[in-house]
């Protein structure tokens, strides 16, 4: 029964997403919001009852309905004043980014996110890593304010990758990975509609093979990865360069996104822009690194048994395939186009 309440709830939050992103007005948008955010508070707390589940989900409950009192306010401030110079149109455009900008959990609005990421199993972490993001990132695409976001992006980027420098946890690290990301997704939306769409599926892609990887062996810290029997050599290996990738290392399908978003940055002339992005990349290209050299250098065993697999072989080939995709796409990419 309760695995029947999930598929519904499930269904209600795509069908919430959808509703906002085919929609022609902004209330019709909110609503799809509140269809949204209210079917994946019961998600939240699925499986075993605990208090860090409760408490993410009181906690992305009160920062999404505060996020959604601002919205309403600053969409039915516009509606009212629209014909009279009593509000300054700007103000109300500022009201509404910065709403969809804390649903988003982009900087400098993030405080909740990795709070929220703490306390959730994988799947909900990837849900909201990924498809939580669809409706705020559609609705901020249709008011860009270039100078706000500018801001916008810097400090997600600046957030994204200090955050993630001194983490133990795996979750906090995808959630300030995710920040970080965000920042690019914003650069990207500047320019094209399709650049932010495609490099949000890259993102998700990339972000599916890595949690996948985490939730079947269970982990949630650093430590954890020391000590598993049952993740030999090779599974370690494929791990961080799946991180590798997320990060945006060049021989990687992770850095295919990133180098379309920085080649439309050098046609619009944005050098600043560029060299802070990059720089800033680099740090959280630091932290995964710094990850895998511990765990290969420094705590590396070999035991002579080996512990019962706790997933099945379906789980592992859907991994392997997917990491294969993700150390392999961009040579993959570059061939294709070569032979078209």
């Amino acid at each position: 029964m309760k695995k029947i309440s999930n598929n519904i709830f499930l269904i209600m939050l795509i069908f919430g997403s959808l509703i906002t992103i085919s929609s022609n007005s902004w209330f019709s948008a909110w609503m799809g919001l509140e269809i949204n955010l209210l079917s994946f508070i019961p998600l939240m707390n699925e499986g075993k009852k605990n208090l860090m589940a409760s408490e993410s989900s009181l906690k992305y409950f009160l920062t999404q309905a505060f996020a959604s009192s601002i919205l309403l306010f600053s969409i039915i401030l516009t509606l009212l004043f629209f014909n009279f110079n009593w509000i300054n149109n700007s103000f109300n455009e500022m009201l509404i980014l910065s709403a969809l900008l804390l649903k988003s959990g982009a900087a400098p609005f993030h405080f909740w996110f990795p709070g929220v990421m703490e306390g959730l199993s994988w799947i909900n972490s990837l849900i909201l890593m990924t498809w939580q993001k669809i409706a705020p990132m559609m609705l901020i695409s249709y008011n860009i304010n270039y100078n706000f976001f500018l801001i916008t992006i810097i400090l997600s980027m600046i957030i994204g990758a200090l955050g993630g420098l001194n983490q133990i946890s795996l979750r906090k690290l995808m959630a300030f990975s995710s920040i970080n990301h965000l920042g690019w997704m914003l650069m990207a939306m500047m320019y094209s509609e399709l650049l932010w769409l495609s490099y949000f599926m890259f993102y998700s892609f990339l972000s599916i093979s890595i949690v996948i990887m985490f939730n079947n062996f269970n982990l949630f810290y650093f430590n954890q990865i020391f000590n598993i029997p049952i993740m030999n050599v090779n599974i370690k290996f494929y791990m961080f360069l799946n991180l590798l990738s997320l990060g945006g290392l060049p021989p990687f399908l992770g850095f295919l996104p990133k180098w379309l978003v920085i080649q439309n940055l050098i046609l619009m002339d944005q050098m600043f822009l560029l060299f802070i992005s990059v720089c800033l990349t680099l740090i959280t290209l630091f932290y995964y690194l710094r990850l895998s050299y511990s765990i290969f250098m420094l705590n590396q065993y070999k035991l002579s048994w080996m512990m019962t697999n706790s997933f099945n072989n379906s789980n592992m080939n859907l991994m392997l395939i997917m990491n294969f995709i993700s150390i392999n796409g961009l040579i993959m990419v570059s061939l294709i186009y070569l032979i078209l």
